[in-house]
């Protein structure tokens, strides 16, 4: 992937995976996209190169593994009806690319899905009566937090799942709120990350009591 933009320094370069990360201004980024590519393309094998200059551009290459006699993918259309989600969920979360891939890779598990771009929106959503099984919420959102979307949830729509996804490290998140941001997923996460994740907490919701 090429472009033509400013470029980036030499110190830019060195941070540019860096979980938070961010060239942008306050509350405008929250430098968890590059991070999460970066994670997704580790996990499968790969790597990633940077070539960038000041003033000219920046050229991402995406190197990934060939597995020699490898069965192709199995489409999701081929998948049986028990494997297919059929609840509605709705994705929260500010970072646009983090939020397509998130939606995208749930809609390819027969679920739907609404996107929301905040806490507030998600808030709108879920009051104008639309019908929500489960809410994956980002943690750290500009406006309304994860935690504030998830305590009015529990108030007002005590019957719709939660599940917490975020970057920070698991041992911060248990020292300071040891059982509140209960479910987690830890990003980066890939597609099957979320859906099997997704699945779980719903799965739990329903599961027989011994």
């Amino acid at each position: 992937m090429r472009d033509t933009g400013v470029g980036m320094d030499a110190a830019t370069r060195e941070r540019l995976f860096e979980p938070f990360f961010t060239t942008k201004p306050a509350g405008k980024g929250t430098g968890l996209g590059l991070s999460t590519v970066y994670g997704i393309v580790t996990q499968s094998g790969g790597s990633i190169s940077v070539e960038s200059t000041l003033g000219v551009g920046t050229t991402f290459t995406v190197h990934l593994p060939v597995i020699p006699g490898a069965e192709p993918v199995q489409s999701v259309t081929t998948q049986t009806g028990s494997e297919l989600g059929r609840e509605h969920i709705l994705v929260v979360e500010d970072e646009r690319a983090l939020r397509r891939l998130a939606i995208r890779a749930l809609e390819q598990g027969g679920y739907g899905v609404t996107g929301a771009a905040s806490g507030e929106e998600a808030a709108r959503i879920l009051g104008s009566s639309a019908a929500v099984d489960l809410v994956v919420t980002d943690v750290i959102m500009p406006g309304m937090s994860g935690m504030e979307l998830a305590e009015g949830i529990r108030l007002t729509h005590p019957g719709v799942c939660i599940l917490f996804a975020s970057g920070y490290p698991e041992d911060d998140r248990h020292r300071s709120s040891p059982a509140a941001l209960e479910p987690f997923l830890p990003k980066p996460y890939s597609g099957s990350d979320l859906r099997r994740r997704v699945r779980e907490v719903l799965d739990a919701r329903t599961a027989p009591v011994h």
